[in-house]
């Protein structure tokens, strides 16, 4: 495939469908029990599996490894922070899932996580292409 405008459909269909099965299949209980605090083991494992996870899409999509792993590292740092700053917003407001806040939250952070995945495979093709 080298249709620029097809690998980047697919690019985020994968990373989109990866994005589902580590926050909704495989999320342990160590993982979001802890992702508001800071620094703690199981927000970072959350975040590592996530960003481990999309390396085959950036190394099929990126034109360089060190890129792709440069990406991989971009990757874990956000999708940590946008986890850590939700659970801050949920754990200080005190939302439960019976209030609708909770699922703004839920749904900012999921929308974020999406739009991470569009701006990177945007910036690997746009990369590709140079």
């Amino acid at each position: 495939m080298t249709d620029p405008g097809k690998i980047a459909l697919v690019g985020v269909l994968i990373l989109l469908f990866k994005h589902f099965v580590f926050d909704f299949i495989l999320q342990t209980a160590f993982q979001y029990k802890n992702k508001g605090i800071y620094g703690h083991p199981g927000g970072i494992l959350h975040a590592s599996l996530h960003a481990l996870g999309s390396t085959p899409v950036f190394l099929w999509i990126a034109p360089t490894a060190a890129l792709a792993a440069a990406i991989v590292v971009g990757e874990f740092i956000v999708h940590y922070h946008v986890d850590w700053t939700k659970e801050q917003f949920v754990k200080r407001l005190r939302l439960t899932p019976e209030k609708a806040p909770f699922w703004w939250a839920l749904g900012v952070d999921q929308f974020l996580h999406g739009v991470t995945y569009l701006a990177i495979v945007a910036l690997l093709i746009g990369a590709k292409g140079a």
